[in-house]
């Protein structure tokens, strides 16, 4: 029996009924590929069935401790039904994007529920009208609970649905499922005094270090937000977020991202994707009349080392300001650089490894209520200081063409949680040569998604032309078309003095010349009076 861990139990505390942490994965097919040109609902149903064996969490539910004084278990569902967590639906006619981001939307918005195992696929089909993708097409909705496949691990269950190969190999047919019953209601309640007192104990030895390590970090950051709260812009999305979600999308070639940031030396693919995001944010508010005059900024998560060279990389998450106060997207995009690089060097108040045992030794009841805290505390800031104003995540997708019983995947993205004070959440995802860009906001704090979108792709076509734009003399390090028009613009300004210097030496001459009877001055010669005089009459050209 395996015990729920304090990092996603964090998440199934903190939801509301406005908001919850469900993680949808968006899947589209081309079924042309399959045996026949077409895969039935039988066999997707047929292909998970054979495959649940491999990620037992699947029919795993929560089994909570009595009072909360332990984290919840995870117990086999003895009810399991695989066609209670299959569904089978399709679209109208024209069976259009619109009508998929609607239908996504309010599958994503549905909770979970939390009798039995935390996950939902749909198999939707109708998708005729789908611009970029053959018609024909359908799609597969992955939706769980963050609580039991963490984004970080969320294609795990990616690998499991897929093969790399239209025919794979006949698989050998799964063990057979014998569930194993829950404990009763006493031995839970045994379990859960007995990790109470053993995680006071444990957490005296990592608590210490942790303060230790935080009260110059933490009396640091206590001053910069009391310095710069005053300033902080809110925004539509550090509102409280309603129960019901949009979702858009827009697909780029992950190679004109490259070429994007070659306009700033030392500037990754990363940095690109959040100058482009914070383009985008920059037009949307600017129609809407709601634009700051500060930066707004966004949550990113960075890749740190852990201590061992062999250990797997800890996800911080940092806030990087966007340059939505720049309208330039070449200036904006390496202020974006320098402010992530600036992020990613600066001091952390803690290691990973001692958050990791600061949580995981805390007792459940205290985390609980913590998360919910967080929940208010985090709507209560974005009124008034927000910690930032979306968030940029990415989720990690599959690198080589996947297939689905012989169906090729030709898209891939996801749906995030969002929560009050953070009502914005960009999901970025790359597959097969592309990069997408899919933001999941609330109804009511986003009500023309496709008008974000339609942003995003200006945003992106503005920086591609700058990119693409041929440039004079060898490539150096990123020269903003600002610094270029300001020195075109003084050079311009000396070569007019230069012409009009003759011009003005008559009138100068003309002037000295009473100045002659009190002080000796150079008076012009008659020749010189009437070159000056030529001058005069010589009109002046609009170039000069």
């Amino acid at each position: 029996m395996r015990q729920l861990s304090a990092h996603d139990a964090s998440f199934l505390y903190a939801d509301t009924p406005r908001a919850n942490a469900n993680v949808t994965l968006v899947h589209i097919y081309d079924p042309s590929t399959a045996p026949g040109g077409c895969v039935r609902f039988k066999s997707i149903l047929a292909h998970i069935a054979s495959r649940l064996d491999r990620l037992p969490v699947l029919r795993q539910r929560l089994a909570p401790v009595p009072l909360n004084l332990d984290f919840p278990y995870w117990v086999d569902d003895e009810h399991f039904d695989l066609e209670y967590h299959v569904r089978h639906i399709a679209l109208p006619k024209p069976g259009d994007w619109r009508q998929f981001c609607i239908q996504a939307s309010r599958i994503h918005a549905r909770a979970l529920d939390l009798n039995r195992p935390l996950w939902e696929i749909y198999v939707i089909e109708g998708l005729d009208g789908l611009q970029g993708l053959p018609s024909g097409s359908f799609a597969l909705l992955t939706k769980m609970h963050h609580a039991a496949i963490d984004v970080e691990r969320g294609s795990e269950i990616t690998t499991l649905l897929h093969d790399t190969e239209a025919a794979p190999a006949a698989a050998p047919p799964p063990a057979p499922w014998l569930p194993q019953p829950a404990p009763g209601t006493l031995p839970m309640v045994v379990r859960g005094v007995a990790g109470t007192v053993a995680s006071s104990v444990r957490l005296a030895g990592p608590l210490g270090r942790a303060v230790r390590r935080s009260v110059p970090s933490a009396l640091a950051l206590l001053g910069d937000v009391l310095r710069r709260a005053p300033r902080q812009p809110v925004t539509r999305f550090n509102a409280a977020v309603s129960p019901h979600r949009v979702f858009e999308t827009r697909r780029f070639v992950l190679e004109e991202f490259k070429v994007i940031r070659g306009l700033v030396a030392g500037a990754s693919v990363d940095d690109a994707v959040l100058a482009v995001c914070g383009g985008a944010l920059r037009r949307y508010l600017q129609q809407h009349g709601e634009l700051p005059a500060a930066s707004l900024s966004a949550l990113a998560p960075y890749a740190t080392r852990r201590s061992s060279a062999h250990a797997a990389a800890a996800l911080t998450w940092a806030r990087v300001p966007l340059g939505t106060h720049l309208a330039d997207p070449v200036q904006r995009l390496a202020f974006v650089h320098e402010s992530a690089a600036a992020t990613q060097v600066r001091p952390k108040a803690l290691r990973a490894r001692e958050l990791t045992a600061v949580g995981s030794h805390a007792p459940a009841a205290t985390l609980a209520l913590a998360a919910k805290w967080l929940g208010r505390a985090t709507a209560g800031i974005g009124r008034r200081a927000p910690l930032a104003h979306c968030a940029v995540t990415h989720v990690p997708g599959p690198s080589v063409p996947l297939y689905l019983c012989g169906a090729r995947m030709t898209y891939f993205s996801a749906l995030m949680p969002i929560a009050d004070g953070l009502g914005l959440v960009l999901a970025v995802t790359s597959y097969d040569g592309r990069l997408i860009v899919s933001p999941t906001s609330c109804r009511e704090l986003m009500p023309d998604p496709q008008t974000f979108a339609q942003a995003l792709r200006d945003s992106f076509q503005e920086f591609l032309a700058v990119a693409r734009r041929p440039r004079q003399g060898p490539a150096a390090p990123a020269r903003t078309r600002a610094a270029r028009a300001a020195k075109a613009k003084r050079a311009a300004a000396r070569t007019a003095k230069s012409r009009q210097a003759p011009a003005a030496l008559a009138p100068g001459a003309r002037a000295a010349a009473p100045q002659g009877k009190r002080k000796r001055a150079n008076v012009p010669t008659p020749a010189r009076r009437r070159a000056s005089s030529s001058a005069r009459r010589r009109p002046t050209s609009p170039a000069g």
